[in-house]
């Protein structure tokens, strides 16, 4: 029984995962990412740096993990039509990055991946492929409702359908990130309703805008 045990070796512990993932958000932001290390995050957490190395290769692979878990509590709550689903996922993901541990941990590990390639792909498995599922959820509800035509049958279907969830994501992401990392200004109610009248509407024409106004009428948007 003993030889079972060591052959297939001790489970993991989620309590330890939790604490090294939170003790290296907190060491992120006091320390920065060139103060960071290993073994003061095993310190924090109150494990042995074994611990951490048989779960990560290196401080790398730790933070982006770290800020994944983050990630994985954005919802998209049903809220009766797409436009105010958008909205308010817009709005959770501004929520977030406003924490401190979210944006100094997503800055940090941004700036790292532009030298590290490995980084940057795991950053996409992590983060962005497992978030994608908010983009195809709400992309189904509403062809249900009606408010999206559905997707086209077959392979050419499902590759469109894909392509269509990758701009999604690229476009709502893309779009916060700068608006609350880049340009440091705030995501406010009024700002999520341009966003979304833009990315459900296109561009207004020059006879008049394309979408409704933040109070739902058919007047002009202003962020």
């Amino acid at each position: 029984m003993a030889d079972s045990a060591r052959r297939t070796g001790r489970p993991r512990s989620a309590a330890a995962d939790r604490a090294i993932l939170d003790a290296t958000r907190s060491a992120l932001v006091e320390l920065g990412w060139g103060g960071l290390t290993m073994g003061d995050v095993a310190l924090r957490a109150g494990v042995a740096k074994t611990t951490l190395y048989r779960r990560w290769a290196n401080k790398s692979e730790m933070v982006v993990d770290a800020v994944a878990v983050l990630f994985d509590e954005l919802e998209l709550p049903d809220l009766g039509s797409l436009r105010a689903d958008v909205e308010s996922v817009v709005l959770a993901f501004a929520a977030l990055l406003e924490r401190p541990e979210a944006k100094t941990a997503l800055m940090a590990v941004v700036a790292e991946a532009t030298r590290d390639d490995a980084l940057r792909a795991r950053i996409r498995t992590a983060i962005v492929e497992r978030q994608k599922h908010l983009v195809i959820e709400g992309r189904r509800r509403a062809q249900a409702r009606g408010e999206l035509p559905p997707d086209p049958p077959g392979p050419e279907g499902a590759a469109a359908a894909d392509r269509a969830a990758d701009l999604i994501f690229d476009v709502i992401a893309g779009a916060v990130v700068h608006r609350s990392l880049v340009s440091a200004e705030s995501v406010t109610p009024v700002w999520a309703r341009a966003l979304t009248a833009l990315l459900l509407h296109g561009l207004p024409s020059a006879a008049g805008p394309a979408g409704p106004a933040p109070d739902g009428s058919d007047g002009p948007v202003d962020a």
